[in-house]
């Protein structure tokens, strides 16, 4: 039986490790036999020498299989997801998962906190008082039969040792990783039962993958794992050199998203997420063409949500 320590001096002196021993020290973190430290360790070794393709996989799949998937196999439509990587004012998984909604599709979109200097979509939703970022897994799925589309935290049992791992990521400087980013993203969206998946990496300034050769390469990673595991995916690679929309802060960038649904959409906004609701719903076979589901996101989507909160807003208040 290796050890944790022999784990970390193989990927330290740059050698391939086995599922089996992946499997091993995964699970070993989750249940307290590793430490805190040794894990770190390994990230910064992983870090600094990467993964191969097979390894990665491994990764992806042991923080898969550390806690519980999501059982939708009582909703029948298509379950199609997007993930962002990230950017200043990036906060496009909101505004998206109601228009790919509107359009037919069920959106389970689990979501994480913010990495580095951006905020994330579930600290952005944090902002909102009283937003449960945890509800049951039958609430779960009541919610996604009633409105289409929900934007969760992870639980305590969904894949924990993502949430586990990410945390260190954060505080140990490895956050760029490829590798780790490919299974921290791959892990817990493929835990959401889905169909399908559509993948928006940021590139620039304001991205963790600062140019366009190592957005290439992550999307590349994430594509190539993802159809080892047989989940379809469609990756974008969108611009980050400068914020996106107008407002930066999670609480202005709910304010934001809000004013996009009425009508109020900054251009750089709306053309990235209008083709990210496009690509989400040709991959969900919701439109006969990629230019079908444009028209989609906007007529049915975009433009018909737009047109029921300026009708909610006719109303007269009662009382």
């Amino acid at each position: 039986m290796i050890t944790a320590r022999e784990i970390i001096q193989k990927k330290r002196d740059r050698e391939t490790l086995t599922p089996a021993q992946i499997a091993a020290f995964i699970n070993g973190y989750v249940t307290g036999e590793i430490a805190d430290y040794q894990v770190s360790a390994w990230l910064m070794a992983v870090y600094l020498n990467g993964l191969s393709t097979e390894e990665t996989l491994a990764l992806t799949r042991a923080m898969r299989d550390s806690g519980h998937r999501l059982d939708l196999s009582s909703i029948p439509s298509r379950k199609i997801d997007k993930h962002s990587t990230g950017g200043v004012g990036d906060k496009t998984s909101i505004i998206i998962a109601p228009i790919a909604a509107a359009c037919g599709l069920t959106v389970p979109m689990i979501t994480g906190r913010g990495l580095g200097h951006t905020g994330g979509t579930l600290d952005k939703l944090a902002s909102i008082p009283g937003f449960d970022a945890k509800p049951s897994p039958e609430r779960l799925v009541d919610i996604l039969k009633a409105a289409g589309a929900a934007i969760i935290g992870q639980t305590e049992d969904l894949a924990p040792a993502d949430r586990l791992i990410y945390a260190l990521r954060d505080v140990t400087s490895t956050i760029e990783s490829i590798p780790l980013i490919t299974a921290s993203i791959l892990s817990k969206k493929i835990a959401e039962d889905i169909d399908g998946l559509v993948l928006d990496v940021k590139t620039g300034a304001g991205a963790f993958m600062p140019t366009i050769e190592r957005a290439r390469a992550l999307a590349r990673s994430i594509v190539d794992v993802s159809e080892k595991m047989k989940t379809k995916i469609v990756a974008v690679i969108t611009d980050m050199e400068q914020p996106l929309g107008r407002e930066i802060g999670n609480a202005m960038e709910i304010r934001e998203c809000i004013r996009f649904l009425k009508g109020e959409a900054p251009e750089d906004l709306e053309t990235v997420c209008l083709a990210l609701a496009a690509y989400m719903i040709d991959l969900g076979g919701a439109a006969k063409t990629f230019d079908h589901a444009r028209r989609m996101a906007y007529d049915h989507g975009y433009a018909a949500i737009e047109r029921r909160a300026a009708a909610a807003l006719d109303q007269p208040t009662p009382g």
